[in-house]
């Protein structure tokens, strides 16, 4: 899987200017601990913890955590790593401000699945604390791709692989609503270097507030975009901020 290729990880899905810069003003308006579920290889909580603390990352893959470690090291800031399910964890502390970004929400596919990590959220959270979140919104023609159809994802240029290219194929299922893809990776001297799967849940807008408030959440804002645009059925993300009910 791509998430136990750190390396690979960070060269294909860098931390843009606008998530970091998104990610660190919470951290700063909500003074206090703060902890990042599915920190992955750290390249939020890292810069994060540099400015505001004390931080926390907790993931589930042992390579992500290592690269952490690593990348906190380097910075010379502070940060406590956790491996754990985001669906069940126990740290032990409460905290200010938890975050999932990038997506990482939607490798949760099942209601069950919903409620264990958002039961996990609440026991960790300050009473007048922050749960934020960013995902993209469904685009239903991206959905009506054959599943058998091959397409273009992104073109970088790497410093460890050379130019790597990235394509797909994507299979919508509508009853769990869940994007089955498959992404090959090539490298100039490689094609299909890597091939690995990448299953998404696809949460709709109306379904989002509905799954928060079914689970002790309200939902106090949601942008469209990282710089605090509104939302509307054209935006590419749902940035949204909770806090319990």
């Amino acid at each position: 899987m791509l998430y136990h290729n750190p390396d690979l990880y960070d060269e294909l899905l860098s931390v843009s200017e606008n998530q970091l810069n998104f990610y660190v003003t919470l951290a700063q308006r909500y003074r206090g601990a703060i902890l990042e579920l599915a920190c992955g290889s750290g390249q939020l909580i890292v810069p994060i913890a540099a400015k505001s603390a004390p931080a926390f990352g907790l993931d589930n893959t042992p390579e992500m955590l290592t690269a952490a470690r690593r990348r906190a090291d380097a910075a010379g800031a502070r940060v406590e790593f956790v491996q754990g399910d985001m669906r069940e964890f126990e740290i032990g502390q409460k905290f200010s401000l938890i975050f999932i970004a990038r997506n990482s929400l939607l490798h949760l596919s099942e209601q069950s699945e919903f409620a264990a990590l958002f039961r996990a959220i609440r026991r960790h959270l300050n009473s007048d604390g922050v749960f934020a979140f960013d995902i993209f919104n469904p685009n239903l023609s991206f959905g009506c791709r054959p599943s058998t159809e091959r397409f273009a994802v992104m073109r970088k240029a790497s410093r460890l692989y050379g130019e790597i290219t990235v394509e797909a194929t994507s299979d919508y299922d509508t009853v769990s609503q869940v994007n089955r893809a498959t992404w090959f990776i090539s490298t100039p001297e490689q094609h299909d270097k890597w091939i690995v799967p990448l299953d998404l849940r696809w949460i709709f807008p109306q379904e989002l507030s509905s799954l928060l408030a079914a689970n002790g959440f309200r939902l106090e804002r949601r942008d469209g975009d990282y710089s605090g645009g509104d939302f509307t059925s054209a935006s590419p993300l749902q940035v949204c901020q909770c806090r319990p009910a």
